[in-house]
């Protein structure tokens, strides 16, 4: 398994914010897709969806309708999303039993789950529960029926960690969350395809492609 740079990639100069990923994640998701936002910078994108793109958001503990987060006066600490940050409801907003919720994840019914990310492969094998490591926390949540079920998975993540080593690899070694789940990765540096013939920078924010690509394959 590969990766390369795809023939037609687009460089922009400027990097990429936190904000401005979240406004782009958003802006690739269809109008009246069901969409599931995993916790942390997966829920930002909420905050960037138009209402009137009629994009419905499904939260794991049980609601249709999510709205961006809550501030000010708007925020009920009975009405939060999945990581428990207080979120807001949009019209027709409907409630239901967790097992239900997790009924429609398992069923097929969302169109997009986007999710975080310790590792992905260049083939779209996905590790975002558990590093493996002693003493740490595993949390897989909902995570595996999320990455099955979802027609779509994009992933939100740091492109490398903090010792600088690339978390798009071209096997997984933390433990897997889904095998070959991942259509497209988003990051500060680039927006990466991948699938059975391996990970393709499509796309890259204040980095030139093939220096992206170097860094990524490089030892």
């Amino acid at each position: 398994m590969t990766a390369a740079v795809a023939d037609d990639v687009i460089e922009h100069t400027d990097p990429m914010g936190k904000a401005a990923l979240a406004a782009r994640v958003a802006a690739d998701i269809p109008a009246g897709s069901f969409v599931n936002l995993g916790i942390g910078q997966p829920t930002t994108v909420a905050d960037h969806l138009d209402p009137a793109r009629g994009v419905v958001l499904h939260t794991e503990n049980g609601m249709l309708g999510m709205g961006p987060a809550a501030e000010g006066d708007d925020i009920d600490l009975d009405l939060t999303n999945a990581g428990k940050v207080p979120v807001t409801e949009l019209p027709g907003a409907a409630y239901f039993h967790h097992a239900d919720s997790f009924a429609m994840m398992r069923g097929g019914h969302l169109d997009y789950a986007v999710m975080g990310a310790f590792q992905v492969s260049y083939g779209g094998d996905l590790a975002n529960w558990s590093t493996g490591a002693p003493g740490s926390i595993p949390a897989v949540g909902g995570a595996m029926d999320l990455a099955t079920g979802a027609r779509q998975v994009l992933v939100m993540m740091t492109l490398f960690a903090k010792d600088g080593s690339p978390k798009l690899v071209p096997s997984c070694t933390y433990p897997l969350t889904g095998v070959g789940c991942v259509n497209r990765v988003y990051t500060p540096e680039a927006i990466i395809e991948c699938g059975p013939a391996g990970a393709v920078i499509a796309e890259t924010f204040g980095v030139p492609a093939r220096e992206l690509l170097a860094r990524l394959t490089r030892g």
